[in-house]
């Protein structure tokens, strides 16, 4: 018989497929962005607390989707793109971060909070900011180009500064201005939880810095 010559099929592109664990990682921090933004936006009008809360951990339900994902995966393989322990670290903080936002959500909706807040929203502000430079800490790392992602680790570092910042203005504000000491403890928390989650974007911010030095 003779030898025929295959030829490629037009049309179809031979690719390599993504890793499925930096392949997750970018979902996530896709998910985070829509995520953060949802809420974010939102601060701006919570008539509706619930219906709020309920699509935030509609969010937060996916991402630890995401999160079984990689855990699944990491049982059954055998050689990951980077180390086990810093895929690991990797996936609890960014969950971390989504866990935060959910958590305030569920606050404004015990509470009853349906006045806008400054505060509240420059904390939005900032949490958006963070999500988008997280994104973008993500992609340079499934790209492999790790060094470049000392420039928005290094933007969330100085984002969660500025939340500390906030945060001391804003206790201040309320110390100041709030006589009812019920109305007092509700926005103190809700404060301190808005910048405890940024605190949770630094830690994904430090967890990356690791896996430079481990990589590099």
């Amino acid at each position: 018989m003779p030898k025929q010559n295959i030829q490629p099929v037009k049309g179809i592109t031979m690719f390599k497929k993504k890793d499925i664990f930096f392949k997750t990682f970018e979902e996530m921090a896709d998910a985070l962005v829509v995520a953060v933004e949802y809420f974010s936006n939102g601060l701006s009008d919570l008539s509706d607390v619930s219906a709020f809360a309920k699509t935030m951990k509609e969010y937060e339900s996916q991402c630890d989707k995401y999160v079984h994902t990689i855990l699944k995966e990491l049982n059954k393989t055998f050689i990951t793109p980077i180390e086990r322990e810093d895929i690991m670290a990797l996936t609890s903080s960014l969950d971390d971060v989504l866990d935060g936002i959910e958590a305030c959500a569920s606050r404004f909706e015990m509470y009853n909070i349906k006045e806008k807040d400054e505060y509240i929203q420059l904390f939005g502000d900032i949490l958006l900011r963070c999500a988008h430079q997280i994104k973008k800490a993500i992609y340079l790392l499934t790209q492999k180009k790790l060094l470049a992602i000392r420039e928005p680790n290094i933007a969330l570092n100085e984002l969660e500064n500025q939340a500390d910042d906030l945060l001391r203005v804003c206790i201040t504000s309320l110390f100041a201005n709030v006589s009812d000491p019920i109305e007092l403890m509700k926005r103190k928390e809700i404060y301190e939880m808005l910048e405890q989650t940024t605190d949770y974007c630094e830690d994904v911010a430090n967890t990356l810095e690791s896996i430079i030095m481990r990589n590099s």
